[in-house]
């Protein structure tokens, strides 16, 4: 999503680039990228007009430090500014002091109101938060079998009355229940509406009377640009809001949502969904969004993503097991699928300081090539998978495989000789032996390539300038310790 204005913000820098200092005369064109990069994401012209300002005010202002180029520091100027346009810090969902705590989700049609409900609800369960999602859109067709649907999914009960029952009672009937079986949070899911449509917007708030909400979240869809902003602020002034939920943020949106939501509405961004799957709703950390948008990659994120799929026990199993070279093909194809379970290879990449860089290409090429992979370990026996010694001496098993997962001979024997010198090299780094040249595992026929190659290692623009977000709160419970598993 943030690809085109990274490109835009890239070559910002580079007007600045072999310059001895910032000064008013060399920071205007390198401002006048910015002005354009930021208009081209479509976000809102009054917040350009004033992010223009504060940053060009800021950078002449600003001391450059000794080892710093100009360039970098003008990139902490902007990342600095661009933290502070969308909100500074993480904003948390209140938590009632009574149970239960109350949701309200409002939104436009066809944002995806429903489903981000749901998405919530597993943020919450993850918590080991109970919740009740309640339905009370009776005017669209199916939106509360889709609801129902989704809570069977996820493991979440759904509290409904039909869809010819009156939406404030069926709310108010919602929390009663919800309070009788000790829920920790209940969400409520409300009819998509139009801004002009004065009848909808009134049930909204009689709903909010009903229920009085400890949080109402508007769901925005990212896609709307411009236009996101101001209906946050229309929604807030006519209704009330204490927060928004962005969507879509995965698409072809051109980002510029993010940057304006906070400053025109007044009211902060508390998630952001990034795909369609019910697991992919996020904490919106407006320092990891910045990261992002400037290319650094977004590391504490990717953590967080890998603590929820790696197991720490399992983790320390596989340190043993690299350290003494028993790393084997079953124990990759278990970090392979894991690895998928993150998400897609593009967006794991994205997180990934200086990534960012890679083309469609090379990713689509790593994702065949991880396929592939799985595709020749699949048809070994389990003997050689524990033992890919087997394949080096045997023509006949690489044939025989080859056969079974579809491809040459040549392929599985690159496969075994790249897997072997890649546990050789882990064996040699888990002893401190530094880091060799990695062996390209995805190779063979239009692989990724080694990112790590001499030569070849992207350097993330300005990276003197990356301030880290703050760690994610301890979770209340947990029922069982994760850690970062070995991709």
């Amino acid at each position: 999503m943030f690809d085109a204005l990274a490109d835009r913000l890239e070559s910002a820098w580079k007007k600045l680039r072999g310059q001895d200092k910032i000064s008013h005369a060399n920071i205007q064109e390198a401002l006048r990228e910015v002005r354009r990069a930021l208009l081209e994401a479509d976000v809102n012209l009054q917040v350009v007009k004033d992010f223009i300002a504060d940053v060009e005010t800021k950078a002449q202002g600003a001391e450059v430090l000794s080892g710093v180029r100009p360039d970098q520091q003008f990139i902490k100027v902007v990342y600095d500014e661009l933290v502070e346009v969308m909100g500074e810090t993480n904003v948390p969902l209140a938590q009632a002091d009574a149970a239960p705590t109350i949701v309200l989700m409002a939104g436009l049609q066809g944002t995806g109101k429903t489903t981000a409900t749901a998405k919530l609800a597993l943020h919450l369960r993850k918590q080991d938060l109970s919740c009740l999602m309640v339905a009370t859109d009776v005017y669209r067709p199916a939106a509360i079998d889709q609801l129902v649907t989704l809570g069977k999914q996820i493991d979440v009960p759904v509290f409904e009355m039909g869809s010819n029952a009156d939406p404030v009672e069926i709310a108010r009937e919602g929390v009663e229940q919800a309070k009788a079986q000790g829920v920790d949070t209940v969400i409520i899911d409300t009819a998509g509406r139009l801004q002009i449509d004065q009848d909808m917007m009134a049930e909204l708030i009689r709903v909010k009377e009903a229920v009085q909400p400890h949080e109402t979240l508007l769901v925005v869809d990212a896609m709307t640009g411009q236009e996101a902003a101001n209906l946050t602020r229309t929604f807030h002034e006519q209704v009330g809001i204490t927060g928004a939920i962005l969507t879509k943020l995965d698409g072809d949106s051109r980002g510029g949502a993010a940057l304006s939501v906070r400053r025109i509405s007044g009211q902060p961004i508390k998630f952001v969904g990034v795909g369609e799957k019910v697991e992919a709703l996020q904490p919106f950390y407006p320092d990891r969004m910045a990261s992002r948008i400037l290319g650094m990659g977004d590391v504490l994120t990717l953590v967080e993503k890998a603590q929820e799929e790696f197991d720490l026990a399992d983790a320390e199993k596989m340190q043993e097991k690299i350290l003494s070279a028993k790393f084997d093909f079953t124990d990759f194809l278990k970090q392979m699928r894991l690895l998928k379970n993150m998400g897609s290879l593009g967006g794991i990449m994205k997180l990934i300081p200086g990534m960012n860089k890679m083309s469609d290409d090379q990713l689509k090429q790593g994702e065949t090539q991880l396929k592939r992979c799985e595709a020749m370990i699949n048809s070994m026996t389990k003997q050689e998978r524990k033992d890919p010694d087997l394949l080096s001496s045997s023509p006949s098993r690489r044939r025989r495989i080859a056969r079974g997962s579809g491809y040459k001979e040549s392929d599985v024997s690159k496969l075994v000789s790249d897997f072997q010198r890649m546990r050789a090299m882990m064996q040699q780094m888990g002893q401190g032996g530094g880091f060799p040249g990695m062996p390209n595992l995805f190779g063979g026929g239009g692989g990724m390539g080694d990112p790590y190659a001499a030569g070849s290692r992207p350097t993330p623009p300005g990276w003197r300038g990356y301030a880290g977000g703050a760690p994610a709160k301890k979770k209340k419970k947990e029922k069982k310790k994760k850690g970062f598993g070995t991709l």
